[in-house]
């Protein structure tokens, strides 16, 4: 019981693989997707940071760090199923939600409750700290599909977690670091020669074309 329980629930974290129930040629866990969202958070509250944005990088590492910690207890729902239905998702937060709290009474002492009510709660939000937070997520998520794709995977799902992380991304597309990753990230990604190359390049360009943004990247007619 208490904070043993805490800390033997983090090893559960690297058994815990995203998306699953498809094939995939490299797995991914929740612990390893936790460690590379922060990774990437950090350099977006660089970014931003470095074009004058004042960065609360206590907030940032806790949210980035701790932002999937509740699927210890539901496990990893596909992004398209997720995101299908507004109900489902706010019905599946509501789930996580109560499950965190409820273990952090059970495990947690209560001098320290409130401080992981706090930590483990929902982080992205509409602070800068929580929209780095949306924004990395996406990020590796992207980074995650791409690798599939890249690989050769036939599974189509793979193309719409790309299609939809793009989308949620440019949904933050005021902010600099996003603007960043457009102009400077982006090309470098799909400039390379991997499978379904052109139609990867077409699907970024309509989706960036959607949200007005200009391209950055030349595609090969």
């Amino acid at each position: 019981m208490g904070i043993h329980e805490y800390f033997k629930s983090l090893s559960d974290l690297e058994k815990i693989y995203r998306c699953p129930g498809k094939f995939k040629y490299e797995e991914h866990s929740v612990a390893e997707h936790s460690f590379k969202v922060t990774k990437v958070a950090q350099f977006l509250g660089t970014v931003e940071e470095n074009r004058g944005n004042k960065v609360n990088w206590k907030a940032l590492y806790e949210k980035a760090l701790n932002h999937d910690y509740a699927e210890i207890f539901i496990g990893d729902i596909k992004t398209p199923v997720k995101y299908a239905d507004p109900d489902l998702r706010d019905r599946l937060a509501h789930v996580e939600e109560s499950m965190t709290q409820h273990f952090i009474q059970q495990e947690f002492p209560e001098e320290f409750q409130s401080i992981y009510h706090e930590r483990l709660k929902e982080g992205k939000d509409d602070t800068l700290e929580g929209k780095i937070l949306s924004v990395a997520d996406k990020v590796d998520l992207l980074y995650e599909s791409f690798g599939e794709i890249q690989k050769g995977n036939p599974e189509s799902l793979f193309t719409e977690i790309y299609q939809e992380s793009l989308d949620t991304i440019l949904n933050f597309k005021e902010m600099v670091s996003v603007q960043y990753f457009l102009a400077e990230i982006l090309p470098d990604l799909l400039k390379g020669e991997f499978t379904n190359q052109s139609e990867l390049e077409k699907i970024s360009r309509a989706i960036l074309k959607n949200h007005k943004v200009e391209q950055t990247f030349a595609i090969d007619e």
